[in-house]
């Protein structure tokens, strides 16, 4: 037996190729061998930037006793969840089914011999502690108990299939209010801080991207608050970077205070994107400042040796969370010397600090005058050349598919948003590498060009990028390459069982279920964003199988919704979205009218569908909605009247 770990290229899993524990990755090779030998499986799921994953792995799988009781009993298998996300849903459900604990990472599940799931946890520390038993003994334990009731675990495999099965029943009701399900949702918002009430905290920027949308629609102004208070305070507290930009990923307490420092790529996406929207609606160069300079940090510090971005930085450095980013007060005092004062003035630092006796750099409530700005930014300058010689955290430079996609349909928007020519710029580079990595096959995640296998999301993603493209160029080669990859996505990904599209590809599922997923995750569900890509190719193209598409999707997403709802707030929008959907079409010449042509890109590029009829020999812009169209319109001021009059 070894550690067959070394052969893979995750960094996740190269994290842990020199343990004592005989880790496979998850293929049919490991799960062959469990049916051989009779085993249970021990599968440990977790990614690269987890602090609690490298927490058990330190504790746990370095040790040597513990590996050897692993390696006797069980079959031990090591998931990254970025590369096998199909994986990390399934069980992550299986384990509030069978013990009623909501998941989270590092996932520690245990499987028969044939892969199905009987029991499970999160971390287990070495020693009991806190009601918890240690690893060691619950190893015991369930190995003990699979040898002595191995055949009625066996058997009791159909019973966990059952309730997947029953998790994916609809309710008959379609077509219900959208709002109504958004607006309850408004009941859990921390309207003084921002975000939801309690902690952690999660920013869920697409959920208040969904609030922003019917805000626009109905001029709810608790949607707008719900929005603005949380910028607000995400902006301006902990959870920001205040020297470089970007985001961590939670807070651990309710104001946004301490960060758990990880910085992963899709939240940093979703902050960008919905930022963008909100300045459209708030305008001011607070806000610029931070769209600016977030940007500048995912394209620079995210780029990997492909060209494109990878997926995480680490919460830990030098085995201790946090440290690259806190300040010691002693530090600053003798960095900034006397521009401590001003510094201390407008960013919440003390002798004391505001966590474990350390800074966290948090802006304060008062806002500094022109000269005193520019003097804090040569302050923050400063800060940062030092911390730039700290030893950094850990970067997982794996290119992701979608999370790349999604970036250059966000960073297309910005650009538009911002006037910035250099990142549309960066943004068709970016295009055109993806183009080239997956002109033979496209896969989920690239390492060092080796790719590993391929999801919805990815297809999803690509085509919804593709789309954008279309619409911000008018060139049909874009549009041709969406129409293609949402027809294989279809054919590759669609379970026709449940109606919607599986998370995995149909043919090569591994699981023992099929994964068909309508929960939104760290991003919008694939599903959510191919049915509005479907809906935009029906409206370019007036092709009735997309209509066709994205009506029996329709259909099953309205029963689902009515059932769980607050999973799936992105369909809220996007189904919103497709039952009124808004379109600009340009007729003849958009080049000659740049003016107009820009502004729609800037103002309504998120909430419509842009379309482009260059045979006509007049150059003038129609606008729709719900079966409704306006006169011809070749000003600004023409367009802008008819959005105010008939609410387009």
């Amino acid at each position: 037996m070894e550690n067959y770990l070394k052969s893979e290229k995750s960094p996740y899993l190269k994290q842990h190729e020199n343990n004592p524990v005989h880790w496979h990755a998850w293929n049919k090779k490991a799960l062959e061998k469990a049916k051989e030998l009779k085993k249970p499986i021990f599968l440990s799921v977790g990614y690269s930037s987890c602090h609690w994953c490298h927490v058990m792995a330190h504790e746990s799988f370095e040790d040597k006793n513990t590996a050897d009781v692993m390696n006797k009993k069980f079959i031990n298998i090591k998931v990254d969840r970025e590369e096998r996300p199909d994986l990390d849903n399934v069980f992550q459900k299986s384990l509030s089914i069978l013990t009623g604990v909501p998941g989270g990472w590092p996932l520690s599940m245990f499987l028969d011999e044939n892969g199905v799931p009987f029991t499970g946890g999160t971390y287990f520390p070495p020693k009991e502690m806190h009601g918890r038993q240690s690893f060691t003994n619950i190893l015991n334990q369930v190995s003990d108990f699979y040898e002595k009731n191995r055949d009625k675990v066996v058997e009791q495999a159909t019973q966990i299939k059952d309730i997947f099965k029953k998790d994916q029943e609809k309710s008959s009701v379609i077509g219900q209010d959208l709002n109504t399900h958004l607006e309850a949702m408004l009941n859990y918002v921390d309207f003084e801080w921002g975000g939801f009430k309690g902690s952690p905290k999660f920013p869920q920027f697409y959920v208040f991207e969904s609030f922003l949308h019917f805000y626009k629609k109905n001029k709810n102004e608790k949607y707008y608050e719900a929005v603005k208070v949380l910028f607000a305070n995400v902006c301006s507290r902990g959870l920001y970077d205040h020297l470089i930009g970007g985001i961590a990923r939670y807070s651990t307490d309710d104001r946004w205070i301490a960060p758990h420092f990880e910085k992963m790529l899709y939240d940093n996406i979703l902050f960008i994107n919905l930022l963008g929207q909100f300045y459209l609606q708030e305008p001011n160069e607070y806000y610029k400042d931070k769209i600016i300079q977030t940007v500048e940090f995912i394209n620079h510090s995210f780029k990997n040796k492909e060209g494109l971005l990878g997926s995480a930085y680490d919460a830990d450095s030098e085995g201790v969370e946090g440290k690259y980013y806190v300040w010691d007060d002693k530090e600053l005092r003798n960095v900034l010397k006397k521009d401590y004062d001003l510094f201390a003035k407008y960013y919440d630092v003390s002798e004391n600090g505001n966590w474990e006796g350390k800074n966290i750099l948090i802006e304060k409530s008062i806002k500094p005058n022109t000269e005193e700005n520019e003097k804090l930014k040569k302050i923050k300058n400063t800060l940062l050349d030092i911390r730039e010689k700290r030893l950094k955290p850990f970067f997982d430079d794996k290119t992701q598919i979608d999370l790349n996609a999604y970036w250059i349909s966000t960073l297309i928007f910005v650009s538009e948003v911002l006037d910035k020519e250099s990142w549309k710029k960066i943004a068709l580079e970016n295009y055109n590498i993806i183009k080239a990595l997956t002109k033979d096959e496209i896969y989920h995640c690239y390492k060092e060009k080796e790719g590993v296998k391929v999801f919805l999301d990815d297809y999803a993603y690509l085509s919804q990028l593709m789309i954008n493209l279309y619409e911000i160029t008018g060139e049909i080669v874009y549009l041709n390459d969406a129409k293609e990859i949402c027809q294989k996505t279809w054919d590759l990904f669609y379970d026709e069982s449940n109606k919607i599209l599986q998370k995995n590809l149909i043919e090569k599922n591994d699981l023992f279920v099929p994964p068909s997923d309508v929960n939104d995750s760290n991003i919008p569900n694939g599903n959510s964003i191919f049915l509005l890509n479907c809906k935009k190719l029906e409206a370019i193209t007036g092709d009735n199988k997309w209509q066709n598409m994205a009506k029996e999707l329709t259909q099953s997403f309205h029963s689902f919704l009515n059932l769980q709802s607050t999973q799936m707030v992105s369909y809220i929008k996007n189904l919103d979205m497709c039952e009124e959907l808004q379109t600009f079409t340009f007729f003849g010449d958009f080049k000659k009218n740049t003016d107009l042509h820009r502004y729609v890109k800037k103002n309504y590029l998120k909430s419509s569908t842009l379309i482009y009829k260059e045979d006509s020999k007049e150059n003038y812009l129609v606008v729709c909605k719900n079966q409704t169209c306006s006169n011809k319109i070749k000003t600004i001021d023409e367009l802008e009247s008819v959005v105010k009059n008939y609410a387009i």
